[in-house]
């Protein structure tokens, strides 16, 4: 609901600001208005009409064109709340230097060579944006010192799969490619840190066919992410596995690696709730786990690192944040996440990585100044 407001927001102040001091006749103002009401309304469109919010059932082409049209508006917008303030503070300081001068009228307020500058750069912009959003994402190679490591599992190398979301603009192709980047770096460990889908297993089967070819020395394991659980979970459960992921909802597994235990955690998330099914509960996912085996933790979300501690977590891998996806909306992404956005970090004993994600949600492909990844995390002993 709230971002189905937001977009009446915008809806009403660009139609103010920009629409109506247009000067052309009416029935193109009307064509325009229809225009700008179905860009800002089409979030709302694809959960009535296409399928649902989170992975509405439509061409890629069309999901490229409506993340375009969403992003080239959200740019119009910002450029056209700093213009209109740059404009409102020279009026401003002219009324106390006592000038006679009133506020400029909507259509002087902006010429149409500042309009067409406006609309000119925020479409390359938005170009760039979307371009950036589906590319193949590049490895992130990571090294990590885990004090408790004992040294024969020195150099045990993990790679990271977060927020992959295949859906009907990330499809097999896209997917196939991942795996391939993948394979090439002959993993230890492949770990899936959530929101891996969008959609039913049913019409997201051909996509997420090519998962089956993952290879890892010791195992491939994940953990559910909030939008796991919006299309059909129990679904998901059983098709993860048959893929050849081993999931862990609230539970660990022991591996034997060159003779030692290493313990590897997953847990459910919070979205779980809201469906009825348990949320995340770390105590219950190490429940007769080795005190004195080094854990790893599959956790979507990072903000529970600092309570993570207390359960002798060495290493909490995460995703969820994207990054913030785009520069400037970075602070505002990390305080939803307990200050955590991506990179890596160091909460007391516990080593973090959150991963800015592989792929991103189909309702706002944009990547501006955040491209994706894939991390190859190489463990170290002291």
């Amino acid at each position: 609901m709230f971002i189905h407001l937001m977009a009446g927001i915008v809806f009403i102040y660009l139609g103010a600001r920009l629409l109506l001091p247009l000067r052309v006749g009416k029935k193109t103002k009307l064509g325009l208005a229809l225009l700008l009401l179905i860009i800002t309304q089409q979030h709302l469109i694809n959960r009535l009409v296409f399928g649902g919010l989170a992975s509405p059932e439509i061409p890629a082409s069309l999901l490229l064109l409506q993340g375009w049209c969403f992003l080239f508006l959200v740019l119009l917008l910002i450029f056209t709340l700093l213009r209109d303030l740059v404009l409102l503070f020279g009026w401003g300081v002219r009324k106390i230097r006592g000038s006679s001068r009133s506020a400029p009228s909507s259509p002087a307020f902006s010429s149409g060579r500042r309009q067409a500058m406006m609309v000119v750069l925020a479409s390359g912009t938005a170009f760039w944006g979307i371009r950036d959003a589906v590319g193949i994402p590049d490895v992130r190679h990571v090294e990590m010192v885990i004090p408790r490591l004992p040294k024969a599992l020195d150099g045990l190398s993990i790679v990271q799969i977060s927020d992959m979301h295949a859906s009907p603009l990330l499809q097999s192709s896209w997917v196939s490619a991942v795996v391939d980047r993948v394979n090439a770096l002959k993993p230890d460990l492949i770990l899936f840190t959530g929101d891996m889908v969008d959609g039913n297993p049913t019409v997201r089967a051909a996509d997420v066919a090519p998962l089956r070819r993952l290879r890892a020395n010791y195992g491939i394991l994940g953990a559910a992410g909030n939008h796991e659980y919006y299309s059909n979970f129990a679904g998901w459960m059983k098709a993860f596995p048959a893929l050849g992921i081993n999931m862990l909802q609230n539970r660990h597994e022991v591996l034997s690696i060159q003779g030692q235990p290493l313990v590897i955690a997953g847990v459910t998330d919070v979205a779980a709730e809201r469906v009825g099914l348990p949320g995340p509960d770390l105590a219950t996912a190490l429940q007769g786990a080795p005190e004195d085996a080094v854990r790893i933790l599959m956790e979507h979300r990072p903000a529970n690192a600092p309570q993570n501690v207390s359960h002798g977590i060495d290493l909490q891998l995460s995703g969820h944040t994207h990054g913030g996806q785009v520069i400037g909306m970075n602070a505002v992404v990390a305080q939803f996440n307990g200050g955590y956005l991506y990179g890596q970090y160091k909460v007391d004993a516990l080593n973090m990585y959150v991963s800015s994600g592989a792929g991103l949600w189909n309702g706002f492909p944009v990547r501006l100044g955040v491209p994706s990844e894939i991390p190859r995390i190489v463990l170290h002993s002291a």
